[in-house]
């Protein structure tokens, strides 16, 4: 007998015939043909050197060793289900994480926080705060706001926000304000 694992689609076929007690549901299910359903499950009769099905009237019945092979092969596939939608829900759950270097955040981003919260109830965001240069790759970021200058990394989307716009910022209480204006 061969160690190595059957081909998946052959155990696929097979489930779904165990559990449903017919090639041609099974194949409905699998959306593909009552031959396809057969041929897979031969070969994996053939490869496990054993009978897994027995035709009986119309139907087929399972052997010993098709049963013990359903049980198994039942609680994998339902575990592989499980999983995958357990995965699903977490990647739909997951926040959308922003980094940004540290000044931005609590100077320009933090201020306006609670606008994108009333504007965008659903958005599950993340900050992430860097220091120094922000390195865009850095994995884990969904997307970064920095300020940086053309020339921009050939594998990114940027979206400029606005032009960097430099300029004095006086108090209005000094006693010359008003001749600067």
């Amino acid at each position: 007998m061969n160690a190595s694992l059957p081909p998946l689609n052959a155990l696929r076929a097979f489930e779904a015939v165990a559990r449903l007690g017919s090639l041609k549901q099974a194949a409905t299910e699998l959306h593909v043909t009552h031959g396809a359903i057969s041929r897979q499950v031969r070969q994996l009769e053939a490869q496990l050197g054993l009978a897994l099905l027995v035709k009986e009237g119309r139907g087929v019945k399972l052997t010993d060793a098709g049963i013990r092979l359903r049980d198994v092969a039942s609680d994998a596939f339902e575990r592989l289900r499980s999983t995958c939608a357990e995965l699903q829900r977490q990647t739909a759950e997951a926040p959308f994480v922003l980094g940004c270097p540290g000044s931005l955040l609590a100077r320009w981003f933090i201020p306006r926080l609670d606008r994108l919260n009333r504007d965008l109830p659903e958005l599950r965001l993340q900050l992430s705060a860097s220091e120094g240069e922000l390195d865009p790759h850095r994995p884990g970021l969904d997307a970064t706001l920095w300020y940086a200058e053309p020339p921009w990394p050939a594998d990114m989307r940027v979206f400029e926000l606005a032009a960097e716009r430099i300029g004095p910022v006086l108090s209005p209480h000094h006693p010359r304000c008003a001749a600067l204006r």
